[in-house]
């Protein structure tokens, strides 16, 4: 079986990687450069937290634990970092929501648990304890992140060597071809012509543009900001997430700062200034809850498209206009990506349906539109 996977972030490369191991000849057609496009700018956060109803639930944690086997195939996961994750509220509207995160998470098998500040102090002693107050701290020991573009590099590289998967950059898709209302080819804009039983759409935020015979989907997507300082001299391990405030360390002692306020700012992605306003409100933040990034500056500031259906859940399944045409696109890839190769491999290399994905299925867009229409027309 032939099967193109277009994109190479971290679900098209676990895509690829499950679909060449399930026996399928598989070409992946990266439009600039392998995981360049949101993999390369994202807070990558393993977790399931807040992810609700149940089966979006369900299918992050399935993620978490893919993550672990996948460690365990490779016999080492330098991609992947887990120390778990502190999590607390200063604001008062928010406690509600907050108190009850942590009542559902715990009803439903997630691991969390209340952590008194002294423990929080020996566990990570560059937080400033002032900065929480009063506030009940959470922990989530099974918490977090990915290094996505070292992900999608070794996936690929294994897909290459054990099982012949081809690989193409700068192969930007212009259009799949189709034949009697089934996947034939996909063709790029160099003018190569790749043949093709199925394909496998995992362009993240460019998955609404149609490609030739095969459309999109609705997307909401929203733009993400990363500020990351320079080396600081920090022994800071896990993530810390403080109202709309998330911090991690980056590797070589940079620490990456995120804060949903900053991003909202934005309507499309940009190039900032780490002398800008975006980067001081994040450095300001993040300096109030680790006093030794105060006097450290901002080395970079990064912004994406951070892809979101349009109803905000995972879209993964076949597309109802083309027969061999595959959607897999979602915000939470960083922690579902190698659950969604699984998947992916399993559905359209071996024909075998999971059930647990109806939720899930790119048809409920389409279903949508047609009912709209319908009432428009009457």
């Amino acid at each position: 079986m032939r099967v193109v996977v277009i994109g190479s972030g971290i679900v098209g490369s676990s895509a690829a990687y499950e679909c060449a191991k399930a026996g399928a000849e598989v070409v992946v057609l990266e439009a600039e450069r392998i995981a360049g496009g949101t993999s390369a700018v994202s807070f990558a956060w393993t977790n399931a937290t807040t992810k609700r109803p149940r089966p979006y639930f369900d299918l992050n944690v399935a993620g978490m634990r893919a993550h672990l086997e996948l460690k365990r195939d490779f016999g080492a996961a330098p991609w992947f970092t887990q120390t778990g994750s502190f999590d607390w509220r200063t604001v008062p509207e928010s406690m509600d929501d907050y108190f009850e995160n942590f009542r559902q998470m715990k009803e439903w098998g997630y691991g969390v648990e209340w952590i008194d500040k002294k423990l929080v102090a020996e566990m990570e002693p560059d937080i400033d304890i002032a900065a929480i107050g009063d506030c009940p701290v959470s922990y989530y020991p099974e918490e977090g992140w990915v290094d996505p573009v070292l992900y999608s590099a070794w996936l690929l590289r294994a897909a290459k060597e054990r099982w012949g998967a081809k690989v193409r950059v700068n192969a930007r898709v212009t259009e799949i071809e189709t034949e009697g209302g089934r996947i034939r080819a996909v063709r790029t804009a160099d003018g190569e012509r790749h043949a093709a039983d199925a394909v496998v759409n995992c362009t993240g935020g460019w998955s609404s543009q149609r490609l030739g015979d095969a459309q999109g989907i609705p997307l909401s997507s929203t733009i993400g900001v990363l500020a990351f300082t320079p080396p600081v001299a920090l022994t800071l391990r896990s993530q810390l997430h403080a109202d709309d405030l998330d911090i991690r360390p980056d590797g070589a002692g940079r620490i990456m700062i995120h804060k949903v306020s900053v991003d909202l700012t934005l309507k499309k992605p940009q190039p900032l200034s780490p002398a800008g306003e975006e980067a001081k409100t994040l450095l300001e933040a993040a300096g109030k809850v680790l006093p030794s990034l105060r006097a450290a500056g901002v080395e970079a500031i990064r912004t994406t498209v951070r892809p979101f259906p349009e109803d905000g859940y995972t879209c993964a399944g076949a597309m109802p206009d083309v027969a061999g045409h595959y959607m897999a696109v979602t915000h939470s890839g960083v922690t579902i990506g190698p659950q969604l190769g699984r998947v992916v491999a399993d559905e359209v290399v071996r024909g075998k349906i999971h059930d647990e994905m109806e939720t899930f299925r790119p048809q409920r867009f389409f279903q949508a539109s047609a009912t709209r229409a319908a009432a428009a027309h009457a």
